[in-house]
């Protein structure tokens, strides 16, 4: 899964086959009614399909629950958030302060696009999205009133079908693009699913000369340097592939701004009771290879820390902040779990990564395995549920100055809106 040259010869497979076969480029899109990032990938669809020769097959797809989708009702609060806060960044539109749409609406606006031409579905989700999501139940009443409109049963059983295609594909969200046996997530992966496009050739004429359609915001602060009075908390964690991925660039960040940086580590997930499927993991392990790649990070060479190598580590976390050296704790064992191949389960391997990070070995020795840091990584959790709404890492806040409320973010490619955030609020 996280080794880029048996990705390439996938594709190579992939490519070849559909050649074989006659085939077009195919990419299938499954959209979720009530899923914020979906109304903002359905807004790419007609400029996709102007780019790129591609067969765009737009289909309903029902809410997945179980384990795949802890924390739903988190999920649906922080995800209307977002989609507000990045959409202007892509050229979208998402309201701000949206509520969650009320259950029937959700059925009538299923009901619309149930009924819809494949060659229509793009144009009709965008004005069904629209009324939904700002809660204009007149102009959705008006719209069921003009359009084709499917009963009940069949909107539903389209919508299950739809779910139970992603499934066998292997995802279990909304938004989902789904190309030559790879998976990709909303608007925020439509820069790597273009990339793949250009390669093989997809693209109609002019589209390299006019650009993406959505390519990814960079990690710009500016020329910002006075940022000294605003502060950044970044949650991390040890067994986080996306942590791994972002890491360096976060502290790079801080330090390029002057942003007082708080490191505030989590334990992960699956260490926590949150339940991670192979479905789920697959696809976080293999995106985060794409991730990697889009940064330039060294990535893929893992020895899962999984356990013991991550209380290990968080146990000498205490220490190394009062050495000066906790971002080098966290970035060596990072580092050395997730792109060198070091096994943090051995001595050896936690003393790479202690030395690496320009400590002692001789003073962690006695400190490794002690419990002084586990109250300090669950009043931190606590906070990302409680104040900010969040669950995973990495997760951001950014503080200041006086008078501006706090925004925070989860994910690694929210970077570039730590970025112009902490650029915003420094000219404050």
């Amino acid at each position: 899964m996280l080794s880029a040259g048996a990705r390439d010869a996938r594709r190579r497979r992939e490519e070849r086959r559909r050649q074989r076969a006659g085939e077009p480029h195919r990419v299938e899109y499954f959209h979720q009614v009530d899923d914020p990032y979906s109304h903002l990938a359905v807004q790419t669809l007609s400029a996709l399909a102007s780019a790129y020769d591609v067969e765009l097959v737009p289909q309903l797809a029902a809410r997945e629950s179980g384990a795949n989708a802890p924390e739903p009702l988190l999920l649906a609060a922080y995800a209307r958030r977002d989609a507000a806060d990045v959409a202007p960044h892509y050229g979208l539109a998402f309201p701000r302060d949206a509520a969650a749409p009320a259950p029937d609406r959700v059925r009538l606006a299923e009901r619309v696009l149930a009924a819809a031409d494949p060659r229509d579905f793009a144009e009709r989700a965008v004005l069904v999205g629209q009324a939904l999501w700002s809660d204009d139940k007149d102009d959705l009443a008006r719209l069921a009133h003009d359009l084709p409109l499917a009963d009940e049963a069949k909107a539903a059983s389209l919508a299950e079908a739809g779910k139970q295609r992603r499934s066998k594909l292997g995802h279990y969200s909304g938004a989902m693009f789904h190309y030559g046996g790879e998976w990709y997530w909303g608007v925020d992966r439509l820069c790597h699913l273009e990339a793949r496009l250009l390669g093989l050739g997809a693209a109609r004429p002019g589209t390299e000369a006019s650009g993406p359609v959505a390519p990814r915001p960079p990690i710009d602060p500016g020329e910002t340097r006075g940022a000294a009075h605003l502060r950044l908390d970044f949650f991390p964690s040890l067994r986080s592939p996306y942590t791994a991925v972002i890491f360096d660039r976060s502290i790079e960040l801080a330090r390029r701004t002057g942003v007082q940086l708080v490191l505030r580590p989590v334990m992960p997930m699956v260490m926590r009771g949150v339940p991670a499927t192979l479905t789920k993991g697959r696809y976080i392990f293999t995106d985060a290879l794409r991730e990697a790649e889009l940064l330039g990070v060294p990535y893929g060479n893992m020895i899962d820390p999984i356990g013991k190598p991550v209380e290990d580590g968080f146990s000498l976390f205490p220490w190394a902040r009062e050495q000066g050296r906790d971002a080098e704790l966290l970035s060596s064992f990072l580092r050395c779990a997730f792109a060198e191949g070091v096994d943090t389960s051995r001595p050896a391997g936690l003393r790479r990564v202690v030395e690496d990070a320009g400590l002692s070995w001789e003073d962690a020795q006695p400190r490794i395995g002690n419990d002084d840091w586990r109250d300090e990584l669950e009043a931190n959790r606590a906070t990302m549920y409680d104040e900010l709404g969040l669950w995973g890492v990495p997760s951001y806040r950014v503080r200041g100055p006086e008078g501006e409320p706090d925004w925070s973010a989860w994910g690694q490619d929210r970077l570039w809106r730590v970025a112009q955030e902490i650029r915003r609020r420094s000219r404050l």
